[in-house]
């Protein structure tokens, strides 16, 4: 009976995942999501890990090129201060990148605003290529402002062309490789800056431009591909070549329920134009959204994952794992995540964004603990740094198989058409803020508190857990107009943003 049973589960889970693969290649969607993502968050994912390898070779020619202009060698502090701005300087790009979307993607659209953003990514490894041979430090400076720019643009605008090609059946697995992407781009930065690959003194500004060759590919394939289906229709008003770009996307067919539920988002946001960032933080109505979509993002990079990526050799060393066998346990992070997101992917239309969120925050709580004890007990045993270690991957698995794919999905959902630009530049303002203050303050975090710096991390992890369990609604299988209803129904204290504010005017 029970093998029946687990034989049923096992051919209905099959005929699932083969019905996907037919819709997602029956027309160009496969192929458009592949040259989104290598032109689009790989970059992010790439240039998050790929500065660690060559850095101690960037700050001996930085030594070096001070020395031929002024003959003479310079002050460790000046080193230290320009090494600084090459890597906090990333985030500057990154957040100007973000607040500049609404703009570039309103006016070009999605698909001009990626072929733009890759002529960008372009023109900065260029300068980083040419920076070695001109003994330039500022030219690696100026490429990083804009590595982090065409990072901070190409993620948001990556974000809203996947979900507007979409059908709302598949919206979550295909906005969910958007992350998928960026763990390849993670991995890619810490496989090309291998010695063996192009880790070597001689190459460093090779390994840092090696996006770029997909930055190309892009924008020569970029142009024979649709644009997104759901800009023509709601913001040119062109539903024929919405159709033709849905038939080219997904194959032949009416999509008649598709567009009846772009009509419907359409005469919602006649009566609500467009607004801006400070009109949209202004909006009772989607206060709740807002709320969500924040809350998330802080816990996502306040859990400890960007400090994983960015400080892994240091925590690893802290661990006590030997120096020569740490690159190899972060190529096994880096794989880790790319499975998991691609499992998430096949998930997340089965179980809902929901349990992702609270039980893989609850997951990640239990192993910070974890860790922190098994740090404090290292010297215990020899296999003790090994089991944090461990511990470490499992936190990484919870964390991209839960909140990190379901966040991406999610973010995508919160808004309807006219909301979700705005919505997309607090956002990304939020994630580059908090990513340059992680970077200045988690070293000094580490030397002052050492493994107990983790718990900080888990109590962070407990926060989502209790708030997406308690208070996020599920948006699997509803339209971007019913998400939006979910959201307005939900009160506090048996009160609702819309109720206080009929109060305040009354």
């Amino acid at each position: 009976m029970w093998s029946v049973h687990i034989h049923c589960k096992i051919h209905t889970r099959k005929d699932k995942m083969e019905s996907l693969l037919r819709q997602l290649t029956h027309g160009n969607a496969m192929f458009l999501i592949i040259i989104l993502g290598f032109g689009g968050t790989f970059h992010n994912g790439y240039h998050n890990t790929g500065l660690s390898s060559p850095s101690p070779y960037i700050q001996s020619f930085i030594n070096n090129s001070w020395y031929e202009r002024y003959k003479e060698p310079p002050p460790p502090q000046t080193i230290t201060m320009i090494w600084s701005l090459i890597v906090s300087l990333y985030a500057v790009g990154g957040l100007f990148g973000a607040t500049t979307v609404k703009f570039v993607s309103g006016r070009l659209g999605r698909k001009k605003a990626m072929i733009a953003n890759s002529f960008v990514a372009i023109m900065a490894a260029a300068i980083m290529l040419m920076s070695k041979s001109a003994k330039s430090y500022e030219m690696i400076i100026v490429a990083r402002i804009l590595h982090g720019y065409t990072a901070g643009l190409g993620w948001s605008t990556h974000m809203m062309y996947l979900v507007e090609i979409s059908p709302r059946k598949l919206r979550g697995v295909v906005s969910l490789t958007a992350v998928t992407f960026a763990s390849l781009g993670k991995l890619s930065g810490r496989l090309f800056g291998l010695s063996e690959i192009l880790g070597r003194e001689e190459q460093w500004n090779i390994v840092l431009c090696v996006p770029a060759c997909f930055s190309v590919l892009q924008v020569i394939v970029l142009p024979f591909l649709p644009e997104a289906p759901r800009y023509l229709f709601i913001e040119k008003g062109d539903d024929k070549a919405c159709k033709k770009a849905l038939q080219s996307l997904w194959g032949k067919g009416d999509y008649k329920e598709e567009m009846d539920e772009m009509l419907a988002e359409q005469v919602a946001i006649e009566s609500a134009p467009p607004k801006s960032p400070l009109e949209l933080l202004r909006d009772r109505t989607v206060r709740w959204q807002l709320m969500t979509m924040s809350f998330i993002q802080c816990c996502n990079q306040l859990s400890g994952i960007t400090m994983l990526s960015t400080f892994s050799f240091d925590i690893f060393l802290e661990a006590g794992i030997p120096r020569d066998q740490i690159r190899y346990v972060t190529l096994g992070l880096g794989v880790s995540e790319i499975i998991i997101t691609i499992v998430c992917g096949l998930l997340i239309e089965h179980t809902g964004r929901r349990p992702l969120f609270w039980g893989g925050y609850g997951v990640m709580s239990a192993t910070w603990v974890c860790v922190t004890v098994a740090l404090s007990l290292k010297d215990s045993s020899q296999w003790v740094p090994y089991i944090a270690a461990a511990l470490i991957i499992v936190f990484i698995l919870f964390f991209c198989g839960g909140p990190s794919g379901a966040g991406a999905t999610l973010n995508s959902e919160l808004f309807i058409q006219s909301d979700r630009m705005a919505a997309f530049v607090i956002v990304g303002i939020q994630r580059w803020l908090c990513f340059a203050v992680l970077g200045l303050v988690f070293p000094f975090l580490i030397n002052a508190l050492n493994s107990y710096c983790f718990l900080l991390f888990a109590f962070v992890s407990l926060l989502g857990c209790l708030y997406t369990f308690f208070l996020l609604p599920e948006t699997k299988g509803k339209s971007l107009l019913e998400i939006c209803e979910e959201f307005k129904a939900i009160t506090v204290c048996g009160q609702s943003f819309l109720e206080k504010r009929e109060e305040t005017k009354l």
